[in-house]
């Protein structure tokens, strides 16, 4: 299953609480059709019912079903500008 950095966790973290739902909301991500064709992240109050969810600690991750096998032996990072973008990547498990 998808793991996070403490880098992607605090990013996670931070950008779901600047929404008004986002006490129990997550990141989703959604698969494109291919891993070449990148992800879709979005903010949401909730999972969908076929979501799986990562969580650690206050960080959660919503996996749609497509995304979760294509990043089931990945981890997530996240690096942050000086201007407060966030820029996440994903590499392979070690």
């Amino acid at each position: 299953m998808l793991t996070l950095t403490e880098n992607a966790a605090t990013a996670v973290r931070s950008i779901v609480s600047q929404v008004p739902e986002g006490e129990n909301g997550g990141l989703r991500i959604r698969g494109n059709g291919t891993p070449e064709a990148g992800f879709e992240l979005q903010i949401a109050s909730s999972p969908e019912p076929e979501d799986s969810v990562v969580e650690q600690g206050a960080a959660r991750v919503f996996l749609e079903p497509a995304a979760a096998t294509e990043l089931d032996d990945k981890v997530l990072d996240a690096e942050v500008s000086q201007d407060g973008s966030v820029r996440f990547a994903l590499a392979a498990q070690a």
